[in-house]
């Protein structure tokens, strides 16, 4: 059986730190925003488990699988803000 690997994610203002536990060891790195977080991520599981191709990962939010998923999907499929209205209306010059 293949002890999975533990990626914990905690929202430290705009940033995040990700911690990956797994095979004995724990590695910790920051990242601004969730989907910056997730793909850091990946690169420290890929650091930690080497060569190994069978490999299970457990993302977690704050120790919650499933509030991990929900941050995650809502991030990666929200549509960007609207941009803000000019504040100032546009004059056109006429010629007489």
């Amino acid at each position: 059986m293949v002890e999975p690997i533990e990626a914990n994610y905690v929202p430290d203002g705009d940033d995040w730190t990700i911690t990956i536990v797994g095979k004995g060891k724990t590695l910790t790195a920051k990242a601004p925003g969730l989907i910056a977080a997730r793909d850091r991520a990946d690169q420290l599981v890929d650091e930690l488990a080497g060569d190994d191709k069978k490999r299970t990962v457990v993302h977690r939010l704050d120790g919650d699988a499933l509030e991990f998923t929900t941050a995650y999907l809502n991030a990666r499929l929200a549509r960007p803000p609207a941009p803000e209205p000019d504040p100032k209306p546009k004059v056109e010059e006429t010629k007489a």
